[in-house]
């Protein structure tokens, strides 16, 4: 796999099932991610604006390469509700090397 096939995975998290719904498939439908997945609501607890927060969200864990990460990140900052969404990527360092092509070849890099 060449650095440009990269495999990284995105999280975020928006405020409900219907937002991570229509993220998700506006980003698959671009081509911007091969696969979405949405996890059922978490409880997240952070500082905004000098006051603590709590609120349900929910999670998006976001399979795509590395060169299409800044396309991928804009897209996100587009349809996200928030004002700072969240917008974090780990490499993938390993895994089934059928799925990381997989993964590659569904992604427009």
């Amino acid at each position: 796999m060449t650095p440009k096939e990269q495999i990284i995975i995105v999280f975020t998290h928006v405020p409900d099932m219907a937002c991570a719904e229509s993220l998700a498939q506006a980003l698959v439908s671009a081509q911007l991610a091969a696969c979405v997945n949405i996890s059922s609501p978490v409880k997240s607890v952070y500082r905004w604006q000098g006051q603590i927060e709590t609120a349900e969200e929910v999670k998006l864990t976001i399979k795509t390469t590395q060169q299409g990460y800044t396309a991928l990140a804009d897209k996100i900052r587009e349809l996200h509700p928030y004002e700072l969404p969240e917008i974090v990527a780990i490499h993938v360092n390993e895994g089934l090397p059928e799925y990381l092509r997989w993964v590659a070849a569904e992604t427009l890099a």
